[in-house]
């Protein structure tokens, strides 16, 4: 029981947070899906093949879907967290590859970069979501 209770957790939290960020993207589109497409190419450099309208719905989708398989319990756990892992590590190969996210020494994050760190954490609940669907 109480296994049940802290899965939902793990998921429901980083779930909402993300469907949320999702749907809030779903008009992105100009200078700010630019902007944002920019700072993600550094990361994940495929994604400066996309148009700035393209790359906006690509990330608002997958957004939502993740968030949306996060939340819905009849999606596996492992299933579940392979999917946040995989757009945590987008978002933490951006943050170790921008020289301004971290201090010098590559790792603590930097003034700009410690809302960006945050994606760490989604990268642990990813880890603990497969691990734990394994063992379910």
């Amino acid at each position: 029981m109480l296994a049940k209770v802290s899965n939902a957790v793990l998921r429901a939290v980083p779930g909402a947070f993300i469907l949320n960020s999702g749907i809030g993207k779903l008009d992105l589109k100009g200078e700010a899906a630019a902007g944002l497409q920019q700072m993600a190419a550094q990361g994940v450099p495929a994604v400066a093949k996309l148009t700035p309208d393209q790359f906006g719905k690509l990330m608002s989708y997958g957004e939502i879907a993740v968030g949306s398989a996060l939340l819905l319990p009849f999606v596996p756990t492992r299933v579940a967290g392979a999917a946040l892992g995989t757009l945590a590590a987008g978002f933490v190969s951006s943050y170790f590859r921008i020289p301004s996210m971290t201090q010098a020494d590559g790792i603590r994050p930097s003034h700009e970069g410690t809302a960006v760190a945050k994606d760490l954490w989604l990268a642990a609940i990813a880890a603990a979501l497969v691990l734990r669907g394994s063992a379910d």
